[in-house]
């Protein structure tokens, strides 16, 4: 039964990533190096932007290059399964595992680092507009948070002028992706209040960790990270 095999397809493309998204690198490797929690550090966010600044940059690359291949394994397993639209729901339900892990008491990252990588997996076209967009944004305010809600913001956009004509199932895919803007700027409610305020902290490229040690406990009240 058709119909049948496609619930079924729908179903795995939603509780695999799923999963596999709450397989959350941040609170995994600061659990078995350094025998903490990273959400019980800095601003208290598990992604890798707490991690470099609480554990340094080999800590932070291995959260991201784990946080990026859970990714790319959720989507690869949604396109075997149900071609391009599961593979922008594997992508979507991997960025809400990561945002909401089932293992991690539903306390996880900001879903950045899946999104770009979930963008990058479903169309190239669409994930180098918005990663010139987001480099232009951060290079000239020196504000991660807000390359990253614009971009968000942008994709479903962006998505339906490149897929237009192309034959794709651009409503279907254009839902997921609105779906998935309204959950990072909802995960980044805090970063937008803040930068209405005037008090979002900027990227600070070569600043050494002991520097940054006086600001680590107001980046706890304000919950300032970004992935």
């Amino acid at each position: 039964n058709v119909y049948v095999l496609t619930v079924l397809s729908v179903i795995v493309c939603i509780v695999v990533p799923y999963f596999l998204g709450s397989l959350n690198f941040s609170v995994i490797l600061s659990g078995k190096l350094y025998k903490e929690d990273v959400r019980s550090k800095g601003s208290g966010n598990a992604g890798s932007t707490n991690m470099l600044r609480n554990y340094g940059k080999k800590a932070a690359g291995l959260t991201l290059l784990g946080d990026a291949l859970k990714t790319v394994v959720s989507c690869s397993f949604g396109i075997l399964v149900y071609g391009v639209y599961g593979a922008y729901l594997a992508g979507l339900f991997c960025i809400l595992g990561h945002m909401f892990p089932a293992y991690f008491k539903f306390k996880g990252g900001k879903g950045i680092v899946c999104l770009a990588v979930m963008i990058l997996m479903t169309d190239w076209r669409v994930f180098l507009i918005l990663f010139i967009i987001f480099l232009v944004i951060v290079l000239g305010t020196k504000y991660v948070s807000l390359g990253s809600v614009i971009g968000a913001m942008l994709y479903p956009i962006v998505l339906n002028r490149i897929n237009t004509g192309t034959g794709n199932p651009v409503r279907s895919v254009e839902v997921i992706a609105i779906l998935v803007a309204i959950l990072v700027v909802f995960m980044h409610r805090e970063n937008i209040k803040r930068l209405y305020q005037g008090k979002e902290s900027k990227l600070k490229l070569g600043k050494k960790k002991k520097d940054n040690e006086k600001s680590q406990e107001s980046q706890k009240d304000q919950g300032g990270e970004n992935d």
